[in-house]
This record gives structure tokens, C-alpha cells and sequence, in this order.
């Protein structure tokens, strides 16, 4: 039985992934994403939940949740809003568990306006580049951190 919660929080448009610019994005869906965290999840002994929202409100909500939940980490893709959101920022730092930022493609390989993040100084890390193994790749990183409170 799972004994770590962590929350994976996913912002605009990534709902579209599969049909949208699969050339950067790859061609797994949201709901495949999801699958796969739930499988990586739970050879970490942590059990996911998973959310997506278009919208700023909606994301700093389920923050807020996690900050009173159990949530013991956040795993954000917050999508065009790193770039842009400083509420999202706000919130992120308000929470006092583990914080890791993925990114599908390498958003230092892209337009420059991608190059910064108002995410990246407040959390434990980063990790972009590798796809849906990014979302994999932080699971692992949560469980190592949470299983030897490094």
C-alpha cells in the first residue's frame, strides 16, 4: 500500500497532447501520461493524483489543497503559465514539500521567452527534455528524496 502522496499538477493545453505538435510533444496523451505515472507511482510506494486545468485558478487551488492534504510533493508541469504566472510562483512557494518542474521538450532548445521560469529558483528541480520520461524521471526523484530524506 502506498504511503506518499504526491500531486501532479498539469496546465494549459497539455489536455491536447497527442494531436498537438506531436513533433515536439511526442504522441502520448494526457490520459497515457497519466497511466504511466500511476505505474512509476507505485514502484515508488507513492500513490498520484493527477490534474490538468486550462486555467490559473483552477491550478493554484489544488496547491492550496496539497498544502493541507498529506500532499508530501508537487510534480508541475504548469505548461505556458512558467513563463508567465507569478500567482502560480506564490503558491508553489507557499508549499513545503518536495517541488520538481518538468517540461516535455527542452524549453532552453526553444524560442527564447521559454528560457525563463518563474518556477525554477523555488524548487528542488528541474527536468525537461526527455519527453513523457520527464514526468517518470521526477517520480523517481520523489520517491529517493522521500525514502532517504535527502
Amino acid at each position: 500500500m502506498a504511503t506518499h502522496n504526491i500531486l501532479i499538477i498539469n496546465g494549459p493545453n497539455l489536455d491536447q497532447l497527442g494531436s498537438r505538435e506531436p513533433e515536439i510533444y511526442g504522441h502520448m496523451t494526457l490520459t497515457d501520461i497519466e497511466t504511466m505515472c500511476h505505474a512509476a507511482a507505485a514502484k515508488q510506494d507513492l500513490t498520484v493524483n493527477f490534474m490538468q486545468s486550462n486555467a490559473e485558478d483552477g491550478i493554484i487551488a489544488a496547491i492550496h489543497t496539497a498544502r493541507n492534504d498529506g500532499t508530501e510533493a508537487i510534480i508541475i508541469n504548469a505548461a505556458a503559465f512558467t513563463h508567465t504566472s507569478v500567482a502560480i510562483r506564490d503558491a508553489i512557494q507557499m508549499f513545503s514539500g518536495i517541488r520538481i518542474e518538468v517540461h516535455l521538450s527542452n524549453v532552453f532548445a526553444r524560442e527564447p521567452f521559454r528560457h525563463h521560469s518563474y518556477l525554477s529558483d523555488i524548487v528542488n528541480g528541474v527536468i525537461c527534455g526527455f519527453g513523457a520520461d520527464s514526468y517518470r524521471l521526477a517520480i523517481e526523484a520523489v520517491g529517493h528524496k522521500l525514502h532517504t530524506k535527502a
